[in-house]
């Protein structure tokens, strides 16, 4: 199959993560932090390895700021319900996935103000309307650094000296650019910084990441055993323990870790630069077909390596159905869990068919892509 999905999730994965998964659960498989013998005491220092390399990927000094969950869903839902209070307000924008935005809307009754900013109809924001949004009950800015429908790259850097300009803190969700896009927290002024592990970090499903800036407290989610202050009957305060109760995924934060290692060695420049060049020869071949129409930037260098278009009129589910089921080809279509991004390029009703490229994507790959839309196209004409 070729697989053209990996904005749900990278596949295949490096080899060395599956290797490293696999030794894990083999050779010490055991409890990390809740026990002092040889085998959890291992598994406790794989897992601080992968906060170091976290912590190496995005410049952030402390690894005890890295805290593991379950997804960015997860991670989104920690920062926004566990740092916003009644009276505060939050600034978002169009383009948000609903593990943004639903945990936002789901706020409004506990008497948390929020603020969309619209983007345009390729999914371009401008920095100066969220300047324009800031109040004095603004705690946060919370937006998407790509969107997952059209690519679209955020401003991330000039929004985040507009937040620390203004005393407001800054969330991003990096699901479509942590391991392919340079982020630092520090240039970009970045409070919270939330990512899957199983898309561009090129790690398994079941792991996630949110840096939380030294200084910055929020209420948890949850309580329970963490291995540590085992004799209080309320939840530590130290990090990542106040966040981290039960036992945590060992293998997955480790096949983590090995993803990120694979990132380290391959080069994030040549990462980006192989799906730069594989977004534009598409973006360059689907322009030469009358009947498909692409929407976002239909620019390498302004979209992450995800192209949305439909055919016509057709009905994108059954586009994709037709790709997957007649040409062997793995694509997403419909809404993509984000109905206000396609709201905001005008295809709410209709959805979108999306491709999305990824490091062990082949030219290849996009020909035969290209070509299958060809003959879906010819097949309608006929």
């Amino acid at each position: 199959m070729i697989y053209l999905d990996n904005a749900a999730t990278t596949f295949p994965k490096p080899e060395n993560v599956y290797r490293s998964m696999d030794e894990c659960m083999r050779k010490y498989g055991a409890n990390p932090g809740r026990s002092g013998h040889k085998l959890a005491l291992e598994a406790g220092r794989a897992i601080y390895k992968t906060r170091e390399l976290i912590c190496q990927l995005f410049n952030i000094d402390n690894p005890m700021q890295i805290i593991f969950t379950c997804n960015a869903t997860d991670s989104l839902n920690l920062a926004l319900k566990g740092l916003l209070k009644s009276g505060d307000h939050v600034i978002t924008t169009s383009m948000e996935h609903n593990s943004m935005i639903r945990p936002i809307v789901s706020l409004e009754k506990l008497g948390v103000e929020h603020t969309v900013v619209q983007c345009d109809k390729d999914g371009i924001i401008d920095p100066k309307m969220i300047q324009k949004e800031i109040k004095e009950n603004t705690k946060l800015i919370a937006m998407t650094h790509a969107s997952n429908v059209t690519g679209t790259l955020m401003p991330i850097e000039e929004v985040g000296k507009i937040a620390k300009r203004n005393g407001v803190l800054l969330l991003v969700d990096a699901a479509q650019t942590a391991g392919v896009y340079p982020i630092d927290v520090k240039k970009m002024n970045i409070d919270l910084l939330a990512a899957p592990g199983h898309k561009g970090l090129l790690g398994p499903q079941g792991t996630g990441i949110l840096y939380i800036k030294e200084g910055l407290v929020l209420k948890q989610m949850k309580e329970g055993g963490t291995g540590s202050k085992s004799e209080l009957l309320t939840q530590p305060d130290i990090l990542p323990d106040r966040y981290e109760s039960g036992t945590p995924n060992t293998p997955g934060i480790v096949g983590l870790g090995a993803g990120i290692e694979f990132i380290q060695n391959e080069g994030l420049d040549k990462i980006r630069k192989h799906e730069e060049a594989l977004t534009d020869y598409m973006i360059c071949e689907l322009k030469k077909i009358k009947k498909i129409k692409i929407y976002g930037p239909k620019d390498a260098k302004k979209q992450a390596a995800v192209i949305s278009i439909n055919i016509g009129d057709e009905d994108s589910s059954e586009v994709s159905y037709v790709l997957d089921k007649v040409f062997n080809i793995a694509v997403r279509s419909g809404l993509h869990c984000a109905p206000l991004a396609h709201k905001t390029i005008g295809t709410f009703e209709q959805g979108t068919v999306r491709f999305s490229l990824g490091y062990f994507t082949t030219k290849e790959d996009v020909k035969k892509a290209v070509e299958a839309l060809k003959k879906i196209c010819k097949e309608l004409d006929s």
